[in-house]
């Protein structure tokens, strides 16, 4: 069998999969059904909130007050939509496609992405947008050239320990959000295909 035509395959087969998953869903609970398709909805919310909550910290450290509407838009949105889209694409989408059969790496992926794009993402996203406000507002002294790395410390290190039960309850939200969706992910292929996902892997391999 060629190359293309074992893609072809798979590409079909992982579209049947996803049909016959469609099907079997709502015979899951209403809690996993929920938290299927809510949860990283969740966690990008946290991770928007996260946003607000680094930009108003930063806000404050610099002296800033001016446009708090326009900075705060994009504290929350991008947030929200960048963890979102992560979740996604390393969790639900390959556990639909069926090429995410580990429980452990569900988990370490969903708790990967609560601290990566729902804490550090806003933290390391506030920084600039209210230096900048600081800049063209002259709120703050700005630093010379070659002091700017050392500046950028002193100021997030205060914030940063502020932000640390944030970091602490993205990662754990994450790692839940993983371990109940690979959970929903295992009694699906259980009742597709009567039987766990390490088998249908064994099949597969």
């Amino acid at each position: 069998m060629s190359e293309n035509t074992q893609k072809m395959v798979s590409v079909s087969g992982n579209a049947f999969s996803r049909e016959i998953f469609s099907k079997n869903f709502e015979r899951l609970s209403s809690l996993d059904q929920k938290l299927f398709l809510y949860g990283p909805l969740y966690l990008g919310g946290n991770a928007g909130l996260a946003g607000l909550i680094s930009n108003s910290l930063y806000r404050r450290a610099l002296n800033v007050t001016q446009a708090p509407i326009a900075s705060s838009m994009p504290m929350a949105m991008l947030p929200f939509m960048t963890t979102f889209a992560l979740y996604n694409a390393l969790v639900s989408n390959p556990l639909l496609a069926e090429e995410l059969n580990c429980p452990s790496c569900a988990m370490l992926r969903g708790a990967l992405v609560g601290v990566v794009g729902g804490a550090v993402y806003p933290i390391l996203l506030a920084l600039p947008v209210n230096l900048g406000l600081a800049s063209k507002y002259n709120t703050a002294p700005m630093p010379e050239k070659g002091n700017m790395l050392r500046y950028f410390v002193d100021i997030s290190r205060p914030i940063l320990r502020k932000m640390r039960a944030v970091l602490l309850l993205q990662a754990l939200f994450g790692t839940y959000l993983g371990s109940r969706h690979f959970q929903s992910y295992a009694q699906l292929v259980e009742k597709t295909f009567g039987s766990g996902p390490e088998e249908l892997q064994e099949r597969k391999d």
